[in-house]
């Protein structure tokens, strides 16, 4: 693998416009459980009732009580050595912009800035029925249900399922995925779409795309280079490359 990262350092030490698209992967690094592992978060509930509009509407209380148990989790879970190679990545470039499908807050936790949150996150909270936003949202919520002022109830601002993405966010990311010199796919089953198709479009208007995964996935091929690991090893010995190439002591 290292000639692939040399290679990788080359292309990213010169770019100017660099896109990131981070999945559960990353996290799981972190001890956040994912949703596709035998032990991963679903294997104790049913989505139907805590992670769709329908049991939103149904039992909000039981869908609160979901969340707070994860935003609890959360307490105890700090960012990787990959999620602060991000961080120190972004101010290389001209421009460089960091989506991820993950909504547990911890890029933000590393440093990273203007975070795009495709599928949301734990600690915002809005109302579907007048549109008010509380960001960042306590925790422990106040109250379970927490209400809004207009008398209905607050929900965690995260993307159900069955729930398309936030517009403007995923607006975003896509245009920062078809003006990039360079994507990445870092940590992600390549299964969850629209965003996982993120790194292909930048592919398809001449990015160089990069994988950063333990194992291939079924977009692997679509991809340039695709660096086998965990990104929490591959980053850091990443960035330290570019820093020599720029350097001039590579």
């Amino acid at each position: 693998m290292t000639a692939d990262l040399d290679r990788v350092a080359e292309v990213l030490a010169g770019a100017s416009r660099v896109s990131v698209l981070t999945g559960s992967g990353i996290s799981a690094e972190s001890g956040v459980p994912t949703f596709r592992t035998e032990d991963g978060l679903w294997e104790n509930y049913r989505l139907e009732d805590v992670a769709t509009p329908e049991a939103v509407a149904r039992n909000p209380r039981g869908v609160w009580e979901f969340y707070e148990m994860r935003r609890a989790n959360m307490q105890a879970v700090q960012p990787n050595a990959g999620h602060f190679a991000l961080a120190e990545l972004a101010p290389m470039f001209e421009s460089f912009t960091l989506a991820t499908q993950n909504i547990d807050g911890l890029h933000q936790r590393a440093g990273s800035a203007d975070v795009l949150e495709v599928h949301g996150s734990l600690w915002r909270a809005h109302c579907d029925h007048c549109g008010r936003v509380v960001d960042p949202f306590p925790f422990p919520a106040p109250e379970i249900p927490p209400p809004c002022g207009c008398g209905e109830v607050l929900r965690p601002s995260v993307v159900l399922f069955g729930e398309a993405l936030p517009h403007d966010v995923f607006a975003a990311a896509t245009a920062a995925a078809s003006e990039c010199d360079v994507a990445f796919s870092i940590g992600t089953s390549s299964v969850v779409w629209p965003a996982a198709g993120l790194p292909v479009l930048a592919g398809e208007r001449g990015a160089f795309v990069i994988e950063i995964n333990p194992a291939a996935t079924e977009l692997t091929p679509a991809f340039d280079v695709s660096l086998r690991g965990p990104a929490g090893t591959v980053l850091p010995d990443l960035v330290r490359r570019v820093r020599r190439v720029r350097e001039g002591t590579a």
